[in-house]
């Protein structure tokens, strides 16, 4: 019978730990919420739909993209991932979709956007990070990497590559 509790308080004492751990994880990586802003007027010739989350790197980079756009002649607002499944897709000529893989996964807003717009997904630049720098959406044509933050102005400079494309279909 010792043995037994034994057994079953260091089975305790694990999971706790274990629990603890999953606890200090989720506050120590998880993105931040970000709060949603407009640049210009939605009456502007192109218009930019920019969600993400909130960390350093895409901070930097949704900022970056912002004072590209902002002088051109473009209406740009800025969501959180989570507001994703409140946005009608037709009122953007393109969309920056930048999120991170958590627990092997994009975020669900993020996962059901893309879903449930696929027709449209040539409409939509998404960048996403993880820790090995390579997941992805399967059939979703990403840049993928890592957040390292010395990496914004490339990461910049393929998002407006790609953006002027689309600008260029949908004036």
């Amino acid at each position: 019978m010792k043995r037994l509790k034994k057994i079953l308080s260091v089975l305790v004492v694990m999971m706790v730990v274990f629990f603890v751990f999953l606890f200090w994880y989720q506050q120590r990586y998880s993105m931040d919420r970000v709060t949603a802003y407009e640049v210009n007027t939605p009456a502007l010739e192109n218009s930019l739909l920019i969600a993400t989350q909130g960390s350093d790197f895409k901070n930097a980079l949704t900022q970056e993209l912002v004072n590209y756009y902002k002088t051109r002649a473009t209406y740009i607002k800025v969501i959180d991932v989570h507001e994703l499944t409140e946005i009608d897709m037709d009122a953007f000529n393109a969309i920056v979709i930048m999120h991170t893989w958590e627990n092997w996964k994009p975020p669900e807003p993020v996962a059901a956007f893309i879903e449930e717009n696929k027709e449209q997904r040539n409409r939509m630049v998404v960048v996403a990070t993880s820790g090995e720098g390579s997941y992805k959406i399967e059939g979703v044509d990403a840049l993928t990497g890592e957040s390292i933050i010395e990496n914004v102005p490339q990461y910049v400079n393929k998002i407006t590559d790609r953006l002027a494309l689309l600008f260029d279909q949908n004036p």
